[in-house]
């Protein structure tokens, strides 16, 4: 079985194995007879397959020339082979065999992306056709969507540098596969590295982390992107729920610590708040913490969650106590 078979049906690759096996008796049970006809069969079998394949490969070859002798005559308009072929054509052109159509399609994406990456191009004109065409024919095709997004998301000459086009590549995976996780885990990351968008990076990885099978540490990227990028109550939320479901000590303790320096965090923010109100009000800075108390700003010294003062520089600044045992570093 080839791995684009097994990446089409995740997990199933080893249950056909193990049927395989099951169903041919070893040779120490067969008669010679029987022997022969298993050549026989399999000779057969083997000489359809190759005329499937060079019948397929003919009817693809025309195509695929006209394809390359437009980019060799045309290369200022590189962009319009966008447009060649269109994937209804190809689909037609199938004639009931879309699956291996696919896997030769995406044997050409790959040679595609790696003759351009060797040449250290600028641009993969034709990669995000060549890709369409290969899950059109093929939607079950993962390796297709997953390295796919890959090649099309990173920055010249190590890809495309399309980040746009690889979210569109794998939110038509999740649409033909919406039970398979790990598209999720690459689109968040694409979101998160490419595109710098850290809330939909972490909704990406808080609703593949709902999918069947799926890893736990997907709630914890997510609830980690959700701090970095600035949504405190959705990071609170999410740490608040591993802590009271995490399945092991080490993963809870992990959530109150990022609670802590969410708090911590938190905090920091009102005191610096207050700190500003008190300048604009009594028209000076304040030096210590009394001062507030003694304004009524304040009820008290302030404590993080490690039960340490907040300590007030003579700058104005509001930090952490050297003694503090919050890791700001968790939500930063």
């Amino acid at each position: 079985m080839t791995a684009q078979a097994q990446d089409r049906e995740p997990g199933g690759g080893d249950q056909a194995r193990r049927g395989s096996r099951a169903e041919i008796p070893g040779p120490e049970h067969e008669m010679p007879d029987h022997n022969a006809r298993l050549r026989t069969l399999g000779f057969g079998h083997r000489a359809l397959l190759g005329s499937i394949i060079v019948g397929a490969l003919l009817a693809l070859y025309p195509l695929q020339r006209s394809i390359d002798r437009y980019a060799e005559s045309a290369p200022q308009r590189r962009e319009e082979l966008a447009f060649l072929p269109s994937e209804a054509k190809i689909a037609h052109l199938s004639g009931g065999y879309a699956g291996l159509l696919a896997a030769i399609y995406w044997t050409r994406s790959v040679q595609y992306y790696g003759r351009h990456r060797i040449a250290r191009a600028k641009e993969f004109p034709l990669l995000g056709t060549l890709l369409d065409i290969t899950t059109s024919l093929d939607p079950r095709l993962i390796i297709a969507y997953r390295f796919g997004s890959l090649f099309l998301a990173g920055r010249p000459p190590e890809g495309a540098g399309d980040p746009q086009r690889a979210i569109y590549l794998l939110q038509r995976g999740i649409v033909n596969n919406p039970d398979y996780w790990r598209m999720w885990q690459d689109l968040g990351f694409i979101y998160y590295w490419d595109m710098k968008d850290y809330p939909r990076a972490a909704r990406a990885f808080q609703t593949g982390s709902e999918r069947p099978g799926a890893m736990p540490w997907m709630r914890v990227l997510a609830a980690s992107v959700a701090a970095q990028g600035g949504e405190f109550q959705t990071s609170r939320l999410l740490w608040t729920e591993i802590a009271h479901t995490a399945g092991n000590d080490q993963m809870r303790r992990s959530a109150e610590l990022h609670l802590a320096a969410l708090d911590a965090q938190e905090t920091l923010r009102k005191l610096d708040g207050l700190l500003a109100d008190y300048k604009q009000k009594e028209g000076h800075e304040a030096h210590s913490w009394q001062d507030l108390v003694a304004a009524g700003y304040l009820r008290g010294i302030p404590l993080d969650p490690s039960g340490e003062p907040f300590t007030l520089g003579p700058d104005g600044k509001v930090t952490l106590s050297l003694l503090s045992r919050i890791d700001l570093n968790l939500v930063q």
